[in-house]
């Protein structure tokens, strides 16, 4: 086999990005790893490593890095950036035909790129193999805090992207003190994992659902719901994880006994198509709806938690809902739901994240390139070859023409 080269690229997405795919520390591990590859740096003015740092693990640091073969992105890499004839990996975002990236994929093929999405870097079963889900979840929940914090007066904590790391994060929320509020978790994968990381790490005691239900507690305690806790068969029969995921048509919510106890939520859960939303605008303006903030981390705009209207910012976290009017009102305003639903969380921690991210592409991906795909990793998460969508991502044939 030929020795590939791989270039690690500048992030050029607007607001800026300061996470990378690989770390000094972790390129070096691939390299050592994988001698037959070999590794460029785009210089960067504001990735989280600054260019000295892979200088000093001994790469070469490049204004172009045209010559490499294979380009490794977190971000959509705008229009123009784009190599011809190169293999890219990035988010692309356009997986579920999201209109604002239709002329990315469109100029993708037209440029003969062929396209990696991380997203669809999959196990056979499907299962994600690698992303930024755990620090999602770690940032989100720490968010859920300070939004409690701010709103009730009671503690002011320093945003996320001032402190250095997740340890900073848990010493910061140890300083604090809560009342004997119920929170509320939803989701069962990476980032309901690190939300949940978050809430051990404070001292936060985990309960059943039944006692979260229905006792009174001295202290603040959390439960963490699934799919088949805050989902029901519409005909009252007892419904399964397996037959929800095949057709969840014939589900509807079971989250209001959740609403009506819990004081913070915070939504991990991922929403499929056809699935019941967890409560809507209506069932928000009941007087028993008592959930007062919400960490919307799953972030799916006027969807299955119907109090986010929009995404936030990091700059500009948080909102209010006013569940009466359905209208966006200030964060702390009577009577109002606050709601934060930034949407790139993981950016918030910048090393933390990279280096977790890194750490799993070198041990998971990585390695197709040097033995044939023999789990066929590469194959599952190629979009684009040839100028055409491989036969996986065929459905979006009518996106990229614009006729949906």
């Amino acid at each position: 086999m030929a020795p590939l080269k791989f270039a690690l690229l500048r992030e050029r997405k607007t607001p800026p990005d300061r996470r990378a795919v690989l770390s000094p520390i972790t390129m070096s591990k691939a390299q050592e790893r994988f001698p037959e590859a070999s590794f460029v740096v785009e210089a960067s003015p504001i990735r989280v490593f600054p260019d000295v740092a892979y200088e000093k693990a001994e790469f070469e640091v490049k204004e172009d890095v045209s010559e490499a073969d294979v380009m490794l992105g977190v971000k959509e890499v705008p229009i123009e950036a784009l190599i011809p004839n190169k293999k890219y990996f990035f988010f692309s975002h356009t997986i579920k035909k999201q209109p604002y990236n239709r002329d990315l994929l469109k100029a993708v093929l037209e440029k003969n790129i062929e396209l990696y999405d991380h997203e669809v870097i999959t196990r056979k079963s499907g299962l994600r193999l690698i992303g930024f889900g755990r620090y999602a979840g770690l940032v989100g929940a720490y968010n859920a805090f300070r939004a409690y914090g701010k709103r009730h007066k009671r503690f002011d904590l320093p945003p996320a992207n001032s402190l250095t790391d997740v340890s900073a994060l848990i010493a910061q929320l140890k300083k604090i003190e809560l009342p004997a509020i119920k929170i509320c978790l939803s989701g069962s994968g990476k980032v309901a994992g690190g939300a949940q990381e978050i809430l051990d790490a404070m001292g936060i005691k985990k309960v059943t659902i039944e006692e979260y239900l229905t006792k009174e507690f001295k202290k603040p305690v959390y439960c963490k719901i699934g799919v088949m806790d805050y989902a029901k068969r519409k005909d009252g029969v007892k419904g399964s994880l397996a037959q929800f995921i095949k057709d969840p048509t014939g589900y509807e919510t079971n989250f209001l006994r959740f609403a009506k106890v819990s004081q913070l939520f915070i939504a991990g859960h991922f929403y499929g198509d056809g699935a019941p939303y967890l409560f809507t605008r209506e069932e928000a303006k009941a007087k028993d709806f008592n959930i007062e903030v919400i960490a919307d981390i799953s972030c799916d705009i006027d969807g299955p938690v119907a109090s986010t209207l929009r995404a936030s910012t990091i700059a500009d976290p948080f909102y209010g809902y006013d569940p009466q009017t359905e209208k966006e009102v200030a964060f702390d305003a009577l009577g109002a739901i606050t709601v934060m639903a930034v949407d790139n969380l993981p950016c918030e921690l910048p090393k933390d994240a990279s280096e977790g991210f890194g750490e799993l592409f070198v041990e998971r991906v990585l390695p197709a390139f040097f033995n044939d795909d023999k789990d066929g990793i590469l194959y599952r998460a190629r979009m684009t070859k040839d100028g055409k969508l491989t036969k996986r991502f065929s459905y979006l044939q009518d996106y990229v023409d614009g006729k949906e």
